[in-house]
């Protein structure tokens, strides 16, 4: 996968959780998603981007906007269901205006040290639940 604009990317860890609003009211179905990530991953919150595959024959995925984060440590915030878990969600198609987009939900990195630091991070085992 190619991300426009960066090097380096990342996939969520399997112990990441989503909380959705149950009255949805968004452009995008994200729009209304908080992402709970394990604390280990607390430095990388600004990294982690909804992106979507650029429409036409090349497959180059462009970064739509910064993913909302609360820490496992954290209180989740009012008005959300119960977390759900990430996968498969991060890898679906949603249909807009008539066509098939391609969403991920990624960190991502220009520069090759924190991306070796984040996925270190990503790949650390979480707590059992």
């Amino acid at each position: 996968m190619i991300i426009q604009g960066y090097n380096f990317f990342c996939d969520l860890p399997e112990d990441a959780r989503y909380v959705r609003s149950p009255q949805p009211d968004e452009r995008f179905i994200e729009e209304n998603m908080v992402f709970i990530l394990p604390d280990r991953l607390r430095k990388f919150r600004r990294h982690l981007w909804h992106v979507r595959r650029n429409p036409g024959p090349v497959h180059v995925y462009v970064p739509l906007f910064r993913v909302n984060t609360v820490l496992a440590s954290e209180p989740l915030p009012g008005g959300y269901g119960p977390p759900q878990s990430v996968y498969p969600f991060y890898t679906h198609t949603t249909r807009r205006r008539g066509r098939a987009l391609d969403y991920y939900v990624l960190f991502i990195f220009r520069d090759k040290d924190s991306f070796v630091r984040c996925q270190s991070a990503v790949e650390l085992a979480g707590p059992q639940e």
